[in-house]
Protein backbone atom coordinates (compact mmCIF):
# COMPACT_ATOMS: atom_id res chain seq x y z
CA UNK A 1 0.00 0.00 0.00
CA UNK A 2 2.78 2.35 0.80
CA UNK A 3 4.29 1.58 -2.39
CA UNK A 4 1.46 2.68 -4.21
CA UNK A 5 1.00 6.02 -2.28
CA UNK A 6 4.44 6.78 -3.31
CA UNK A 7 4.18 5.82 -6.69
CA UNK A 8 0.69 7.77 -7.54
CA UNK A 9 3.54 11.02 -5.14
CA UNK A 10 5.86 10.26 -7.95
CA UNK A 11 3.32 10.67 -11.33
CA UNK A 12 2.11 13.66 -9.57
CA UNK A 13 5.22 15.33 -9.02
CA UNK A 14 6.27 14.41 -12.87
CA UNK A 15 2.59 15.40 -13.75
CA UNK A 16 2.95 19.11 -12.08
CA UNK A 17 6.30 19.93 -13.44
CA UNK A 18 4.84 18.72 -16.92
CA UNK A 19 2.28 21.22 -16.58
CA UNK A 20 -0.69 18.19 -16.45
CA UNK A 21 -2.35 20.15 -13.25
CA UNK A 22 -5.32 17.73 -13.21
CA UNK A 23 -3.51 14.92 -13.44
CA UNK A 24 -1.37 15.55 -11.00
CA UNK A 25 -4.13 17.09 -8.63
CA UNK A 26 -5.90 13.55 -8.89
CA UNK A 27 -2.59 11.65 -8.27
CA UNK A 28 -1.57 14.09 -5.58
CA UNK A 29 -5.23 12.69 -3.92
CA UNK A 30 -5.34 9.26 -4.18
CA UNK A 31 -1.66 9.64 -2.83
CA UNK A 32 -2.64 10.95 0.62
CA UNK A 33 -5.85 8.88 0.81
CA UNK A 34 -3.63 5.69 0.37
CA UNK A 35 -0.91 6.43 2.89
CA UNK A 36 -3.77 7.62 5.20
CA UNK A 37 -5.32 3.91 4.26
CA UNK A 38 -1.67 2.76 5.02
CA UNK A 39 -1.43 4.90 8.57
CA UNK A 40 -4.60 3.30 9.74
CA UNK A 41 -3.88 -0.42 8.89
CA UNK A 42 -0.51 -0.34 10.17
CA UNK A 43 -1.67 0.98 13.72
CA UNK A 44 -4.21 -1.57 13.66
CA UNK A 45 -2.10 -4.29 12.77
CA UNK A 46 0.59 -2.63 15.78
CA UNK A 47 -2.55 -2.80 18.32
CA UNK A 48 -4.23 -6.12 17.41
CA UNK A 49 -0.89 -8.70 16.65
CA UNK A 50 0.68 -8.07 20.36
CA UNK A 51 1.65 -11.45 21.61
CA UNK A 52 0.61 -11.76 25.18
CA UNK A 53 4.22 -11.53 27.17
CA UNK A 54 2.77 -13.78 30.42
CA UNK A 55 2.51 -16.92 28.61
Amino acid sequence: MLYYAVAFLVIAIIAGILGFGGIAGASAGIAQILFVVFLVLFALSFLFNRRNPVA
